[in-house]
C-alpha cells in the first residue's frame, strides 16, 4: 500500500442533489459479518448467510475511514451512523470510534448494534465518545427472537446488552424493531408495555425488500398507519411534530408521558423527498440510497497516491447527479433489480 498522504482541503459549499436534497448523513458500515442471521438481513438459507464475507484485508483501514468521514463533512454532512454487519465484530472499533469523534463539523455519532457485545464494549464506546446507541430488538419472546435471529439470538444477551448500555452512560436508547406479520408482530405490544417509561424509544419498521435474499412479500408488511390505530387503543398517542424532514421516524408520544414510539414507514409511507444520507460500505463502496443496485469505488481515490486529492470531487459529483427515489415508485420492476444486500450496505 503506497504511504498515506494528506487529503486534499475541501472549501467548497454543501452539496445537494437532482431534487435539491442536501448530504447531511452517511452511514458508514465497519464490517459486512455478523454474529446473527436475521431473516430480514441475512438469512441463514441464502448463499450470503453461509459466510460469503469480506476477507478482512479488503477492509477499509480505520485511517481510510477516519479520511472518507472527513471529506464528506467538509461537503455538508454532520451526522454519522456506525454499522455493519455487526459493527461490534470488527476489531478495535472504540480506537476507530475516538478518531472519528474528533473530526472537525461532525456534530452527531451514533451506532447500531444487536447488542450482544455491550457488556464487553460500552463502557469503552462511551469513553471514546460515542453521542448514541441503537440496539435491535425484534421481540421479547425467546423464541420468536431465536427464529427471527436465524437460531443466534438469545433474549437474556440483548438484554444484558442494553443493561450494559445504560451502565455505561446511554440512558435514552432507540429500540429497532422489524415487524413482520405472521412471524413478530402478535409480540410488538407486549415489546412497547416493556420500554414505557423506561426512556428508551421503541421504532417499529415496517419489513423492507433490501437486497434480494430476505424473501421480502408484500403480505408480511404490516403498514405503520395499523399501529398507529392499535398502540392508541391501548395507550392513548398523539404525533410529535418533526424537527428535520430528513428525519425517518414518524414519532408519537403517549399521552400519559411514559415517552415515545417512532415508525419508519419506508413501504406505506416514503420519505425519498427528504433523504439526505448517503452510504459507505466496509470496502469503499459509496451508496446513495438504501436500495441500490450500483456504487461508486471510492478505494482507488484512498489508495492510489496520485488520486487521493480527488476524493471530495467525485463525491461531489456522485451526489450532484443523484436521483434515487426508489420507495416512491417500488413497484415491479424496481423489485426485481439487484439490489446490494442489508448487511453490505448497512441498513
Amino acid at each position: 500500500m503506497p504511504e498515506r498522504i494528506p487529503l486534499k482541503e475541501i472549501t467548497t459549499q454543501p452539496v445537494t442533489d437532482q431534487l435539491a436534497r442536501p448530504l447531511r448523513e452517511l452511514r458508514v458500515s465497519v464490517i459486512d459479518r455478523c454474529n446473527f442471521r436475521c431473516t430480514y438481513c441475512m438469512p441463514p438459507d441464502s448463499l450470503q448467510g453461509r459466510g460469503v464475507f469480506l476477507p478482512l484485508v479488503k477492509l477499509l483501514t480505520d485511517h481510510e475511514i477516519v479520511d472518507l468521514v472527513r471529506t464528506f463533512t467538509r461537503l455538508g454532512v454532520h451526522k454519522v451512523r456506525i454499522t455493519g454487519g455487526e459493527p461490534l465484530v470488527r476489531p478495535g472499533l472504540p480506537a476507530l470510534i475516538e478518531q472519528l469523534a474528533a473530526i472537525d463539523g461532525l456534530e452527531d455519532m451514533a451506532l447500531t448494534t444487536n447488542g450482544v457485545l455491550l457488556p464487553r464494549l460500552a463502557t469503552d464506546l462511551a469513553r471514546a465518545g460515542l453521542g448514541r446507541l441503537t440496539i435491535s430488538l425484534d421481540s421479547l419472546d425467546p423464541d420468536v427472537l431465536r427464529e427471527m435471529s436465524g437460531g443466534k439470538g438469545k433474549l437474556e444477551d440483548v438484554l444484558a446488552g442494553i443493561d450494559a448500555a445504560v451502565a455505561a452512560g446511554f440512558e435514552q436508547l432507540k429500540i429497532n424493531t422489524v415487524v413482520q406479520r405472521g412471524v413478530n408482530d402478535h409480540t410488538i405490544l407486549d415489546l412497547l408495555e416493556h420500554f414505557r417509561g423506561s426512556g428508551h424509544t421503541v421504532r417499529l419498521i415496517e419489513f423492507m425488500d433490501v437486497g434480494n435474499s430476505n424473501h421480502w412479500e408484500l403480505g408480511q408488511v404490516v403498514p405503520s398507519a395499523e399501529w398507529v390505530r392499535r398502540i392508541d387503543e391501548r395507550w392513548p398517542i398523539e404525533p410529535v411534530e418533526r424537527v428535520r424532514a430528513s428525519e425517518t421516524a414518524r414519532r408519537y408520544r403517549y399521552r400519559d408521558g411514559q415517552g415515545e414510539v417512532g415508525l419508519i414507514s419506508s413501504i406505506s409511507e416514503p420519505f425519498c423527498g427528504g433523504c439526505s444520507r448517503a452510504r459507505l460500505t466496509a470496502d469503499g463502496m459509496f451508496y446513495t440510497c438504501l436500495f441500490a443496485s450500483k456504487g461508486t469505488n471510492l478505494m482507488p481515490l484512498l489508495r492510489q497516491a496520485d488520486q487521493t486529492g480527488d476524493l471530495g470531487e467525485r463525491i461531489r459529483a456522485v451526489w450532484e447527479g443523484r436521483t434515487d427515489r426508489y420507495s416512491e415508485i417500488r413497484g415491479e420492476k424496481t423489485r426485481d433489480n439487484d439490489k446490494v444486500e442489508m448487511y453490505r450496505i448497512g441498513g
